[in-house]
C-alpha cells in the first residue's frame, strides 16, 4: 500500500525522504513535487522501474522519460559534447524550468526509451526534490498523470490517477506553477527551442541569441 508524507512538516520531510529515497533504490516508484507540476520517478539506471513508471502512466517507449538532476555537476557523467551555449544556458536559467535535450555518454547502461542517443534534463526548483534527488542521484521523471489527463498541481490529483502504482508520495502542497518547463535541443551547432513553456524564446535569446525556434 502507497506511503504519503508530508513535507511541510519536519517530521514527516525527514521520514518521507528516507522512505522515498529506500524506494527508489529498491527500484520502485516515488511520486514527488518539482517547480512545475507533480512527478511519478524511478531510479534512471534501472531499466526495470522505467518499464514499471511508464506502464504506470499508460504511456509507450515513443515518449522517452526525462531525467532530473540534484547539481549541474552531474552532467559531466551523463552527457558528451556538450557546447558552451548549452552551459551558458545551464548557468542562466538552473535550477529552474528549463530542460536540454542532449547528446547521453554511450557508455551508460540505462532505457528511458526510444531515445535515439539522447537524454532531456532538468535540475528542478524545489527544495523537496533536488534533495532526494542529491541523496539517490538522477531520477527518470515524468509528470504523474495518467496519459492523457491534465498533469497534477497537487499531490491528491496524483494519486488518485496513480494509485498503489507508487510506493512513496511526498505532498509538498501545491505546485508553485503549472506551466511546463521548456525545451532545447543542444545536440546540433545551434540551440533550438522544441517546446515554449515556462521560458520564452526571448528569455533564452538573451543568453543565447542564435537560439532557433521548431517548426
Amino acid at each position: 500500500m502507497a506511503r504519503r508524507y508530508d513535507t511541510n512538516d519536519a517530521t514527516d520531510r525527514t521520514t518521507g525522504l528516507r522512505e522515498a529515497a529506500s524506494a527508489v533504490r529498491r527500484g520502485e516508484l516515488v511520486v514527488l513535487p518539482t517547480d512545475t507540476v507533480y512527478g511519478i520517478g524511478a531510479d534512471a539506471f534501472s531499466s526495470e522501474a522505467v518499464t514499471d513508471l511508464l506502464e504506470a502512466k499508460g504511456r509507450g517507449r515513443g515518449m522517452p522519460t526525462p531525467v532530473l538532476i540534484g547539481s549541474p555537476n552531474t552532467l559531466h557523467g551523463l552527457v558528451t559534447d556538450f557546447s558552451e551555449m548549452a552551459w551558458e544556458l545551464v548557468d542562466a536559467f538552473w535550477p529552474g524550468a528549463l530542460t536540454l535535450v542532449a547528446k547521453h555518454q554511450p557508455s551508460l547502461q540505462w532505457d528511458l526509451g526510444d531515445t535515439r542517443g539522447t537524454v532531456a534534463v532538468r535540475m528542478p526548483l524545489h527544495p523537496v526534490a533536488i534533495e532526494l534527488l542529491t541523496e539517490v542521484g538522477p531520477m527518470a521523471v515524468s509528470s504523474a498523470n495518467l496519459t492523457g489527463h491534465p498533469a497534477p498541481e497537487d499531490c491528491d490529483a496524483a494519486q488518485e490517477m496513480l494509485g498503489d502504482s507508487v510506493s512513496v508520495y511526498l505532498d509538498g502542497g501545491p505546485t508553485p506553477g503549472i506551466v511546463p518547463s521548456s525545451i532545447v535541443d543542444v545536440t546540433g551547432k545551434v540551440p533550438v527551442l522544441l517546446r515554449a513553456g515556462a521560458l520564452s524564446a526571448e528569455e533564452l535569446r538573451k543568453v543565447v541569441p542564435d537560439l532557433e525556434v521548431a517548426n
